[in-house]
Order: structure tokens, then sequence, then C-alpha cells
């Protein structure tokens, strides 16, 4: 049976853009903001944002994504969960509410040639949406809306609304997951089978 012409170009097309709308593994960068003692016990729903963050920290170890932390001064460590799976991962201290604004921070994304940047962390409407926006529109810059809150579920709600109308992505822990993965059978996926069930 002939070839449609038609059908055979549609099909390059189709994959040369293919993806072109979702996140790549390579250039990515996992940063995790604020996640500090003195702070998240007034975040609203932190047992689930905490074991959001989890998952992906986990995932990122399984595909080997960098990841980066910060921490605002006075606010104290690091939660002991995080600090956990990061191990001796020294945070970037800031005083700045957008990360941006600190030079350690902008010089270590650089350092890792980073283009995606994947935001978890407190809170959504503060530091959050101040870095997110502040990296547009050098960076694609996504941010995992079941893995960040406010003390507020209004703050954080108001947040991610004015960060999607700003042109972050917003995304979940699962959503960013298997785009990552791009793919079944593979040993990464069936390592990261244990995260999501």
């Amino acid at each position: 049976m002939p070839v449609d012409k038609d059908m055979t170009e549609k099909g390059k097309r189709l994959s040369n853009n293919f993806g072109s709308q979702l996140i790549k593994r390579e250039g990515s960068v996992l940063v995790i903001v604020d996640v500090q003692e003195k702070l998240m016990p007034v975040i609203s729903d932190s047992d689930k944002i905490v074991n959001n963050m989890v998952r992906l920290i986990r995932f990122a170890k399984i595909i080997g994504m960098p990841v980066v932390m910060t921490e605002q001064e006075k606010l104290g460590a690091t939660i002991k969960e995080i600090r956990a799976e990061l191990g001796g991962l020294a945070p970037i201290t800031k005083i700045e509410f957008s990360a941006c604004k600190c030079g350690k921070f902008i010089e270590k994304l650089n350092q890792l040639s980073a283009r995606n940047i994947i935001l978890a962390g407190v809170e959504t409407h503060i530091c959050i949406a101040q870095t997110a926006l502040e990296l547009l529109p050098g960076f694609n810059v996504h941010v995992v809306g079941d893995a960040t809150s406010s003390r507020s579920l209004e703050n954080r709600d108001m947040a991610l609304q004015r960060l999607r109308y700003g042109g972050v992505v917003i995304t979940t822990t699962e959503m960013m997951i298997y785009e990552l993965l791009e793919k079944a059978g593979t040993d990464e996926f069936r390592e990261t089978l244990g995260l999501i069930k």
C-alpha cells in the first residue's frame, strides 16, 4: 500500500517538535526552598508537601539530577526529613526572598549549566513566587504545586495562579517524575515505581 505523502510530512513535523512542551532532564535542577524548622510547623499541608519533596529528591538521585537547597537566615536548619535525603549537601544561605538576588544561588545554577529549574518548598507566595518570576525568561521554570505551600492555602493558591499567568509551568510530583522518565521498562522506571505506589 503506498504511503500518503501528506501523512509522511506530518510525521516528520511531529517528530521534530515532539516533546517541545515537556521538561527534559538535560539541564534540569531540583531546587528545594527554605524547608526549615521554624517555618514548617505553620505551613498548610506540611506533611503532604514534605512527603512529595522527599519523593522528588529520591527520584533526582535515581536519574542523577542535581539538587540545590536554600535556607533563609534565622529560620533554623532544614528539617531532618529533607536533610536525611540530601546527606551532606550544604544549603545556600540567603536573606533575600528571591533566591535570584543571592549571588551564590545564581553562581550554582551557572556551574550546573541549568536550563530547567524545578522549584519545591515554601512559602509559595513569597520565596517560591519571587524566585520563579525572576528566573524567567532566562530559564524554563516548573513549580511543583503539590510540593509547595504557604501558611494560608489562599496565599498558596493565589500564588500558583499568578505564576501560571506569568509563564511558569505548574506541575505535580507524579507529572514531573513521569515527564523526566519518558518511558517504562527501564531500570530507572522500575526503581521509581517504589516512589509512586
